[in-house]
């Protein structure tokens, strides 16, 4: 009597459960089957990189005196590294003592010209004489100039004993050191400027002509999805890789180096029916998507799915624009099954 009684209490359990999950209302979230305009996609690898990006070489020879540290945030024009400059002090201390003695000879020279000049006038100094001075006059107004003129150029270069930023970054490379000797044209660091970024990518040159600078691109970043409008396209292929270059902007903060994957377009848009992708259930017989009709029960239909951009991905079947798609919940769902909508 009591193995009866514990068997009848097991099947009341099972058919209070069989009721539980297939017989009540089950909560669902529901979204909208929609006509939209998509094209076949690829993804191509890309690089984040910085649009401002350079070696600051030395622009004289010398000894290093100092050099930023790695890491070091600088704005532009603040001064990076630092050259010995007491050589080029010395000579320019020269060359102002050499202006001084040029412009005593030349106002010496005028004076004696004006005298000569006066004379002149009363018959009491030669031509030739006046001829000579004013002769002289001119050749030391020219040395006047030409040691000013060697005296800017030291002061040019004493100038470029300071590299100083072009732009404002960080320090990312200490390539000389200091205390070492460089020459001209010798690279000593590397600035970059992590808040001017920009993707670089390269596609095939087959699909050029569906990405044109303005398009907004999904990109992939570490997982994350970004949208980045695309700032200009290189159409220059050659003989070993028959790709183009596009660079699109980003306005995320992002290291530069980080690799993202760039989706592309491969051919034209055009219009299909798209559902969500949270609405696909995927079982052993196929792909279905359970439609919600106007008394709340549940209609599995079969779908086949092609092309998707995003969340949304294009499907063809028994469905039409408009239908409600359950996008929640339909993981257990049975056809037929009332539900009830939430969110």
């Amino acid at each position: 009597m009591k193995s009866v009684l514990a068997g009848l209490g097991l099947s009341l359990a099972l058919v209070s459960a069989a009721q539980a999950q297939f017989g009540g209302p089950s909560p669902v979230e529901l979204s909208e089957a929609r006509l939209t305009r998509m094209a076949p996609t690829m993804q191509v690898a890309g690089t984040v990189v910085s649009r401002s990006d350079a070696f600051l070489s030395a622009e004289v020879d010398g000894r290093l005196m100092e050099v930023a540290d790695v890491g070091t945030r600088v704005e532009a024009g603040d001064v990076i590294a630092r050259i010995e400059d007491t050589g080029l002090r010395l000579r320019a201390q020269e060359l102002a003592a050499e202006i001084n003695r040029a412009e005593a000879r030349l106002r010496f020279l005028e004076a004696e010209l004006t005298r000569f000049e006066r004379l002149a006038a009363t018959n009491l100094a030669a031509v030739s004489q006046i001829e000579q001075t004013r002769s002289e006059r001119d050749v030391a107004t020219s040395d006047l100039a030409v040691v000013r003129s060697r005296l800017s150029q030291v002061e040019d270069q004493l100038a470029r004993t300071r590299i100083t930023a072009p732009f404002p970054g960080v320090v990312a490379e200490r390539v000389a050191q200091a205390g070492e000797r460089v020459a001209v044209g010798a690279r000593v660091v590397r600035l970059v400027n992590p808040d001017s970024l920009e993707v670089v990518a390269r596609a095939p040159l087959n699909f050029y002509r569906y990405v044109k600078p303005g398009d907004e691109l999904g990109m992939d970043v570490a997982g994350r999805e970004l949208l980045g409008p695309v700032r200009t396209v290189v159409s220059v292929g050659d003989e070993a890789r028959h790709v183009f270059e596009l660079r699109l902007d980003v306005t995320e903060s992002l290291p530069v180096g980080q690799t993202v994957r760039v989706t592309i377009p491969t051919a034209d848009m055009r219009e299909v029916l798209a559902v969500p992708r949270d609405a696909l259930v995927l079982r052993g017989d196929g792909i279905a998507v359970f439609i919600v009709d106007a008394d709340n029960t549940a209609r599995r239909i079969r779908v086949t799915t092609g092309i998707g951009t995003g969340e949304w991905i294009e499907v063809s079947g028994p469905i039409q624009a408009g239908d409600k798609v359950v996008i929640r919940g339909n993981e257990r769902l049975r056809p037929g099954q009332e539900v009830t909508v939430r969110g």
